[in-house]
């Protein structure tokens, strides 16, 4: 039975807590698929705030059922660097084990050239895991799919077009001012795709800077929390004497923090940069960086490579503290 606009804002307002838990470990399930495909993305999440849902339901009167009509409840965003990523991010929700129920892909469509909008790719996925609501219907996930650039230009366009008091009949200098600047976002992904390709392509690009990004990836589905990526390269600097030319490591970096994964968050909590431990001693300090994930692994796996690589290059006690985490005697 369809739900009056007052009813579906109760009901929201009552879901809301485990509508917003669903989004929040959907994406959590996305950023780790991602970092097993090698994909580099930023994953965001978040229920519909309640008063945005009400707006949303007395503003449009055409809702037959305002419930289920409103589909963006809770959504999901993967941000990817590069507009030829846009693809892979897709994929990953079409082919992998979610449930897809539509896609809106404006990207080819025909006229979009004249309108103030940038290309929308949405992707209307149910949530990952047994998601339902009280009457046994699975939540779904409205994901959208944005390039950096694209989406500082949504966030930017959304503000001016849509402040309170602002018609749709935008004023000629700012409507110039948007194409321009869709113009630009545009030649600025080519641009970064360009040179992100040529640098992969450059001799100089060490196999350090690679290890470094897919550490990264991991380190992303664990911590969102900024690190310091001068010490990272130092560290990673030398542990790549312990891997050598291994080119399938990546691929087995991702395989031990999936097999390891609770061992891992454990770490990350209780020794993190949000810890009591961290806080009050100022110890563990590379618990807080994505090479923590490879010096873990290689405490499980190459102990003594790594000590020898290690000793003379960086401070004994950094890599001490993570041994003593990681359960290993030193």
């Amino acid at each position: 039975m369809p739900l009056t606009t007052h009813e579906a804002y109760r009901r929201y307002r009552q879901e809301w807590p485990t509508i917003d838990e669903a989004a929040q470990l959907t994406a959590a399930y996305i950023r780790r698929r991602a970092a097993r495909g090698h994909l580099s993305c930023q994953v965001s999440a978040r229920a519909k705030e309640v008063s945005s849902f009400i707006k949303k339901a007395y503003h449009r009167t055409d809702y037959a059922d305002p419930w289920k009509e409103i589909t963006d409840k809770a959504g999901i965003r993967i941000v990817v660097p590069y507009s030829s990523l846009l693809d892979e991010a897709l994929d990953l929700l079409t082919s992998g084990d979610f449930t897809v129920i539509r896609i809106e892909d404006d990207r080819e469509k025909p006229g979009l050239e004249d309108r103030l909008q940038y290309p929308r790719l949405h992707v209307q996925i149910r949530a990952h895991g047994e998601w339902n609501d009280p009457d046994g219907v699975p939540y779904e996930c409205e994901v959208q799919i944005r390039t950096e650039a694209a989406d500082v230009w949504a966030r930017m366009s959304h503000s001016l077009m849509y402040k309170p008091g602002v018609t749709t009949d935008i004023p000629s200098d700012v409507r110039r001012t948007l194409y321009r600047l869709i113009a630009l976002v545009e030649l600025y992904d080519s641009e970064v795709e360009r040179g992100v390709q040529a640098l992969a392509e450059h001799p100089d690009f060490s196999r350090n800077n690679r290890l470094l990004a897919e550490a990264e990836r991991i380190y992303q589905t664990f911590s969102q929390h900024p690190y310091d990526r001068t010490l990272s390269e130092d560290v990673v600097d030398v542990l790549i004497d312990t891997i050598g030319d291994d080119a399938s490591y990546p691929d087995r970096l991702v395989e031990f923090a999936e097999q390891y994964r609770g061992r891992i968050e454990h770490a990350y909590e209780e020794f993190g940069p949000s810890s009591e431990q961290f806080l009050e001693h100022g110890r563990y300090l590379l618990v807080s960086q994505p090479e923590s994930l490879i010096i873990f692994e290689r405490l499980a796996n190459a102990r003594h490579d790594l000590q020898e690589s290690w000793q003379g290059n960086l401070e004994d006690r950094l890599l001490t503290d993570l041994a003593r985490i990681w359960g290993v005697r030193w």
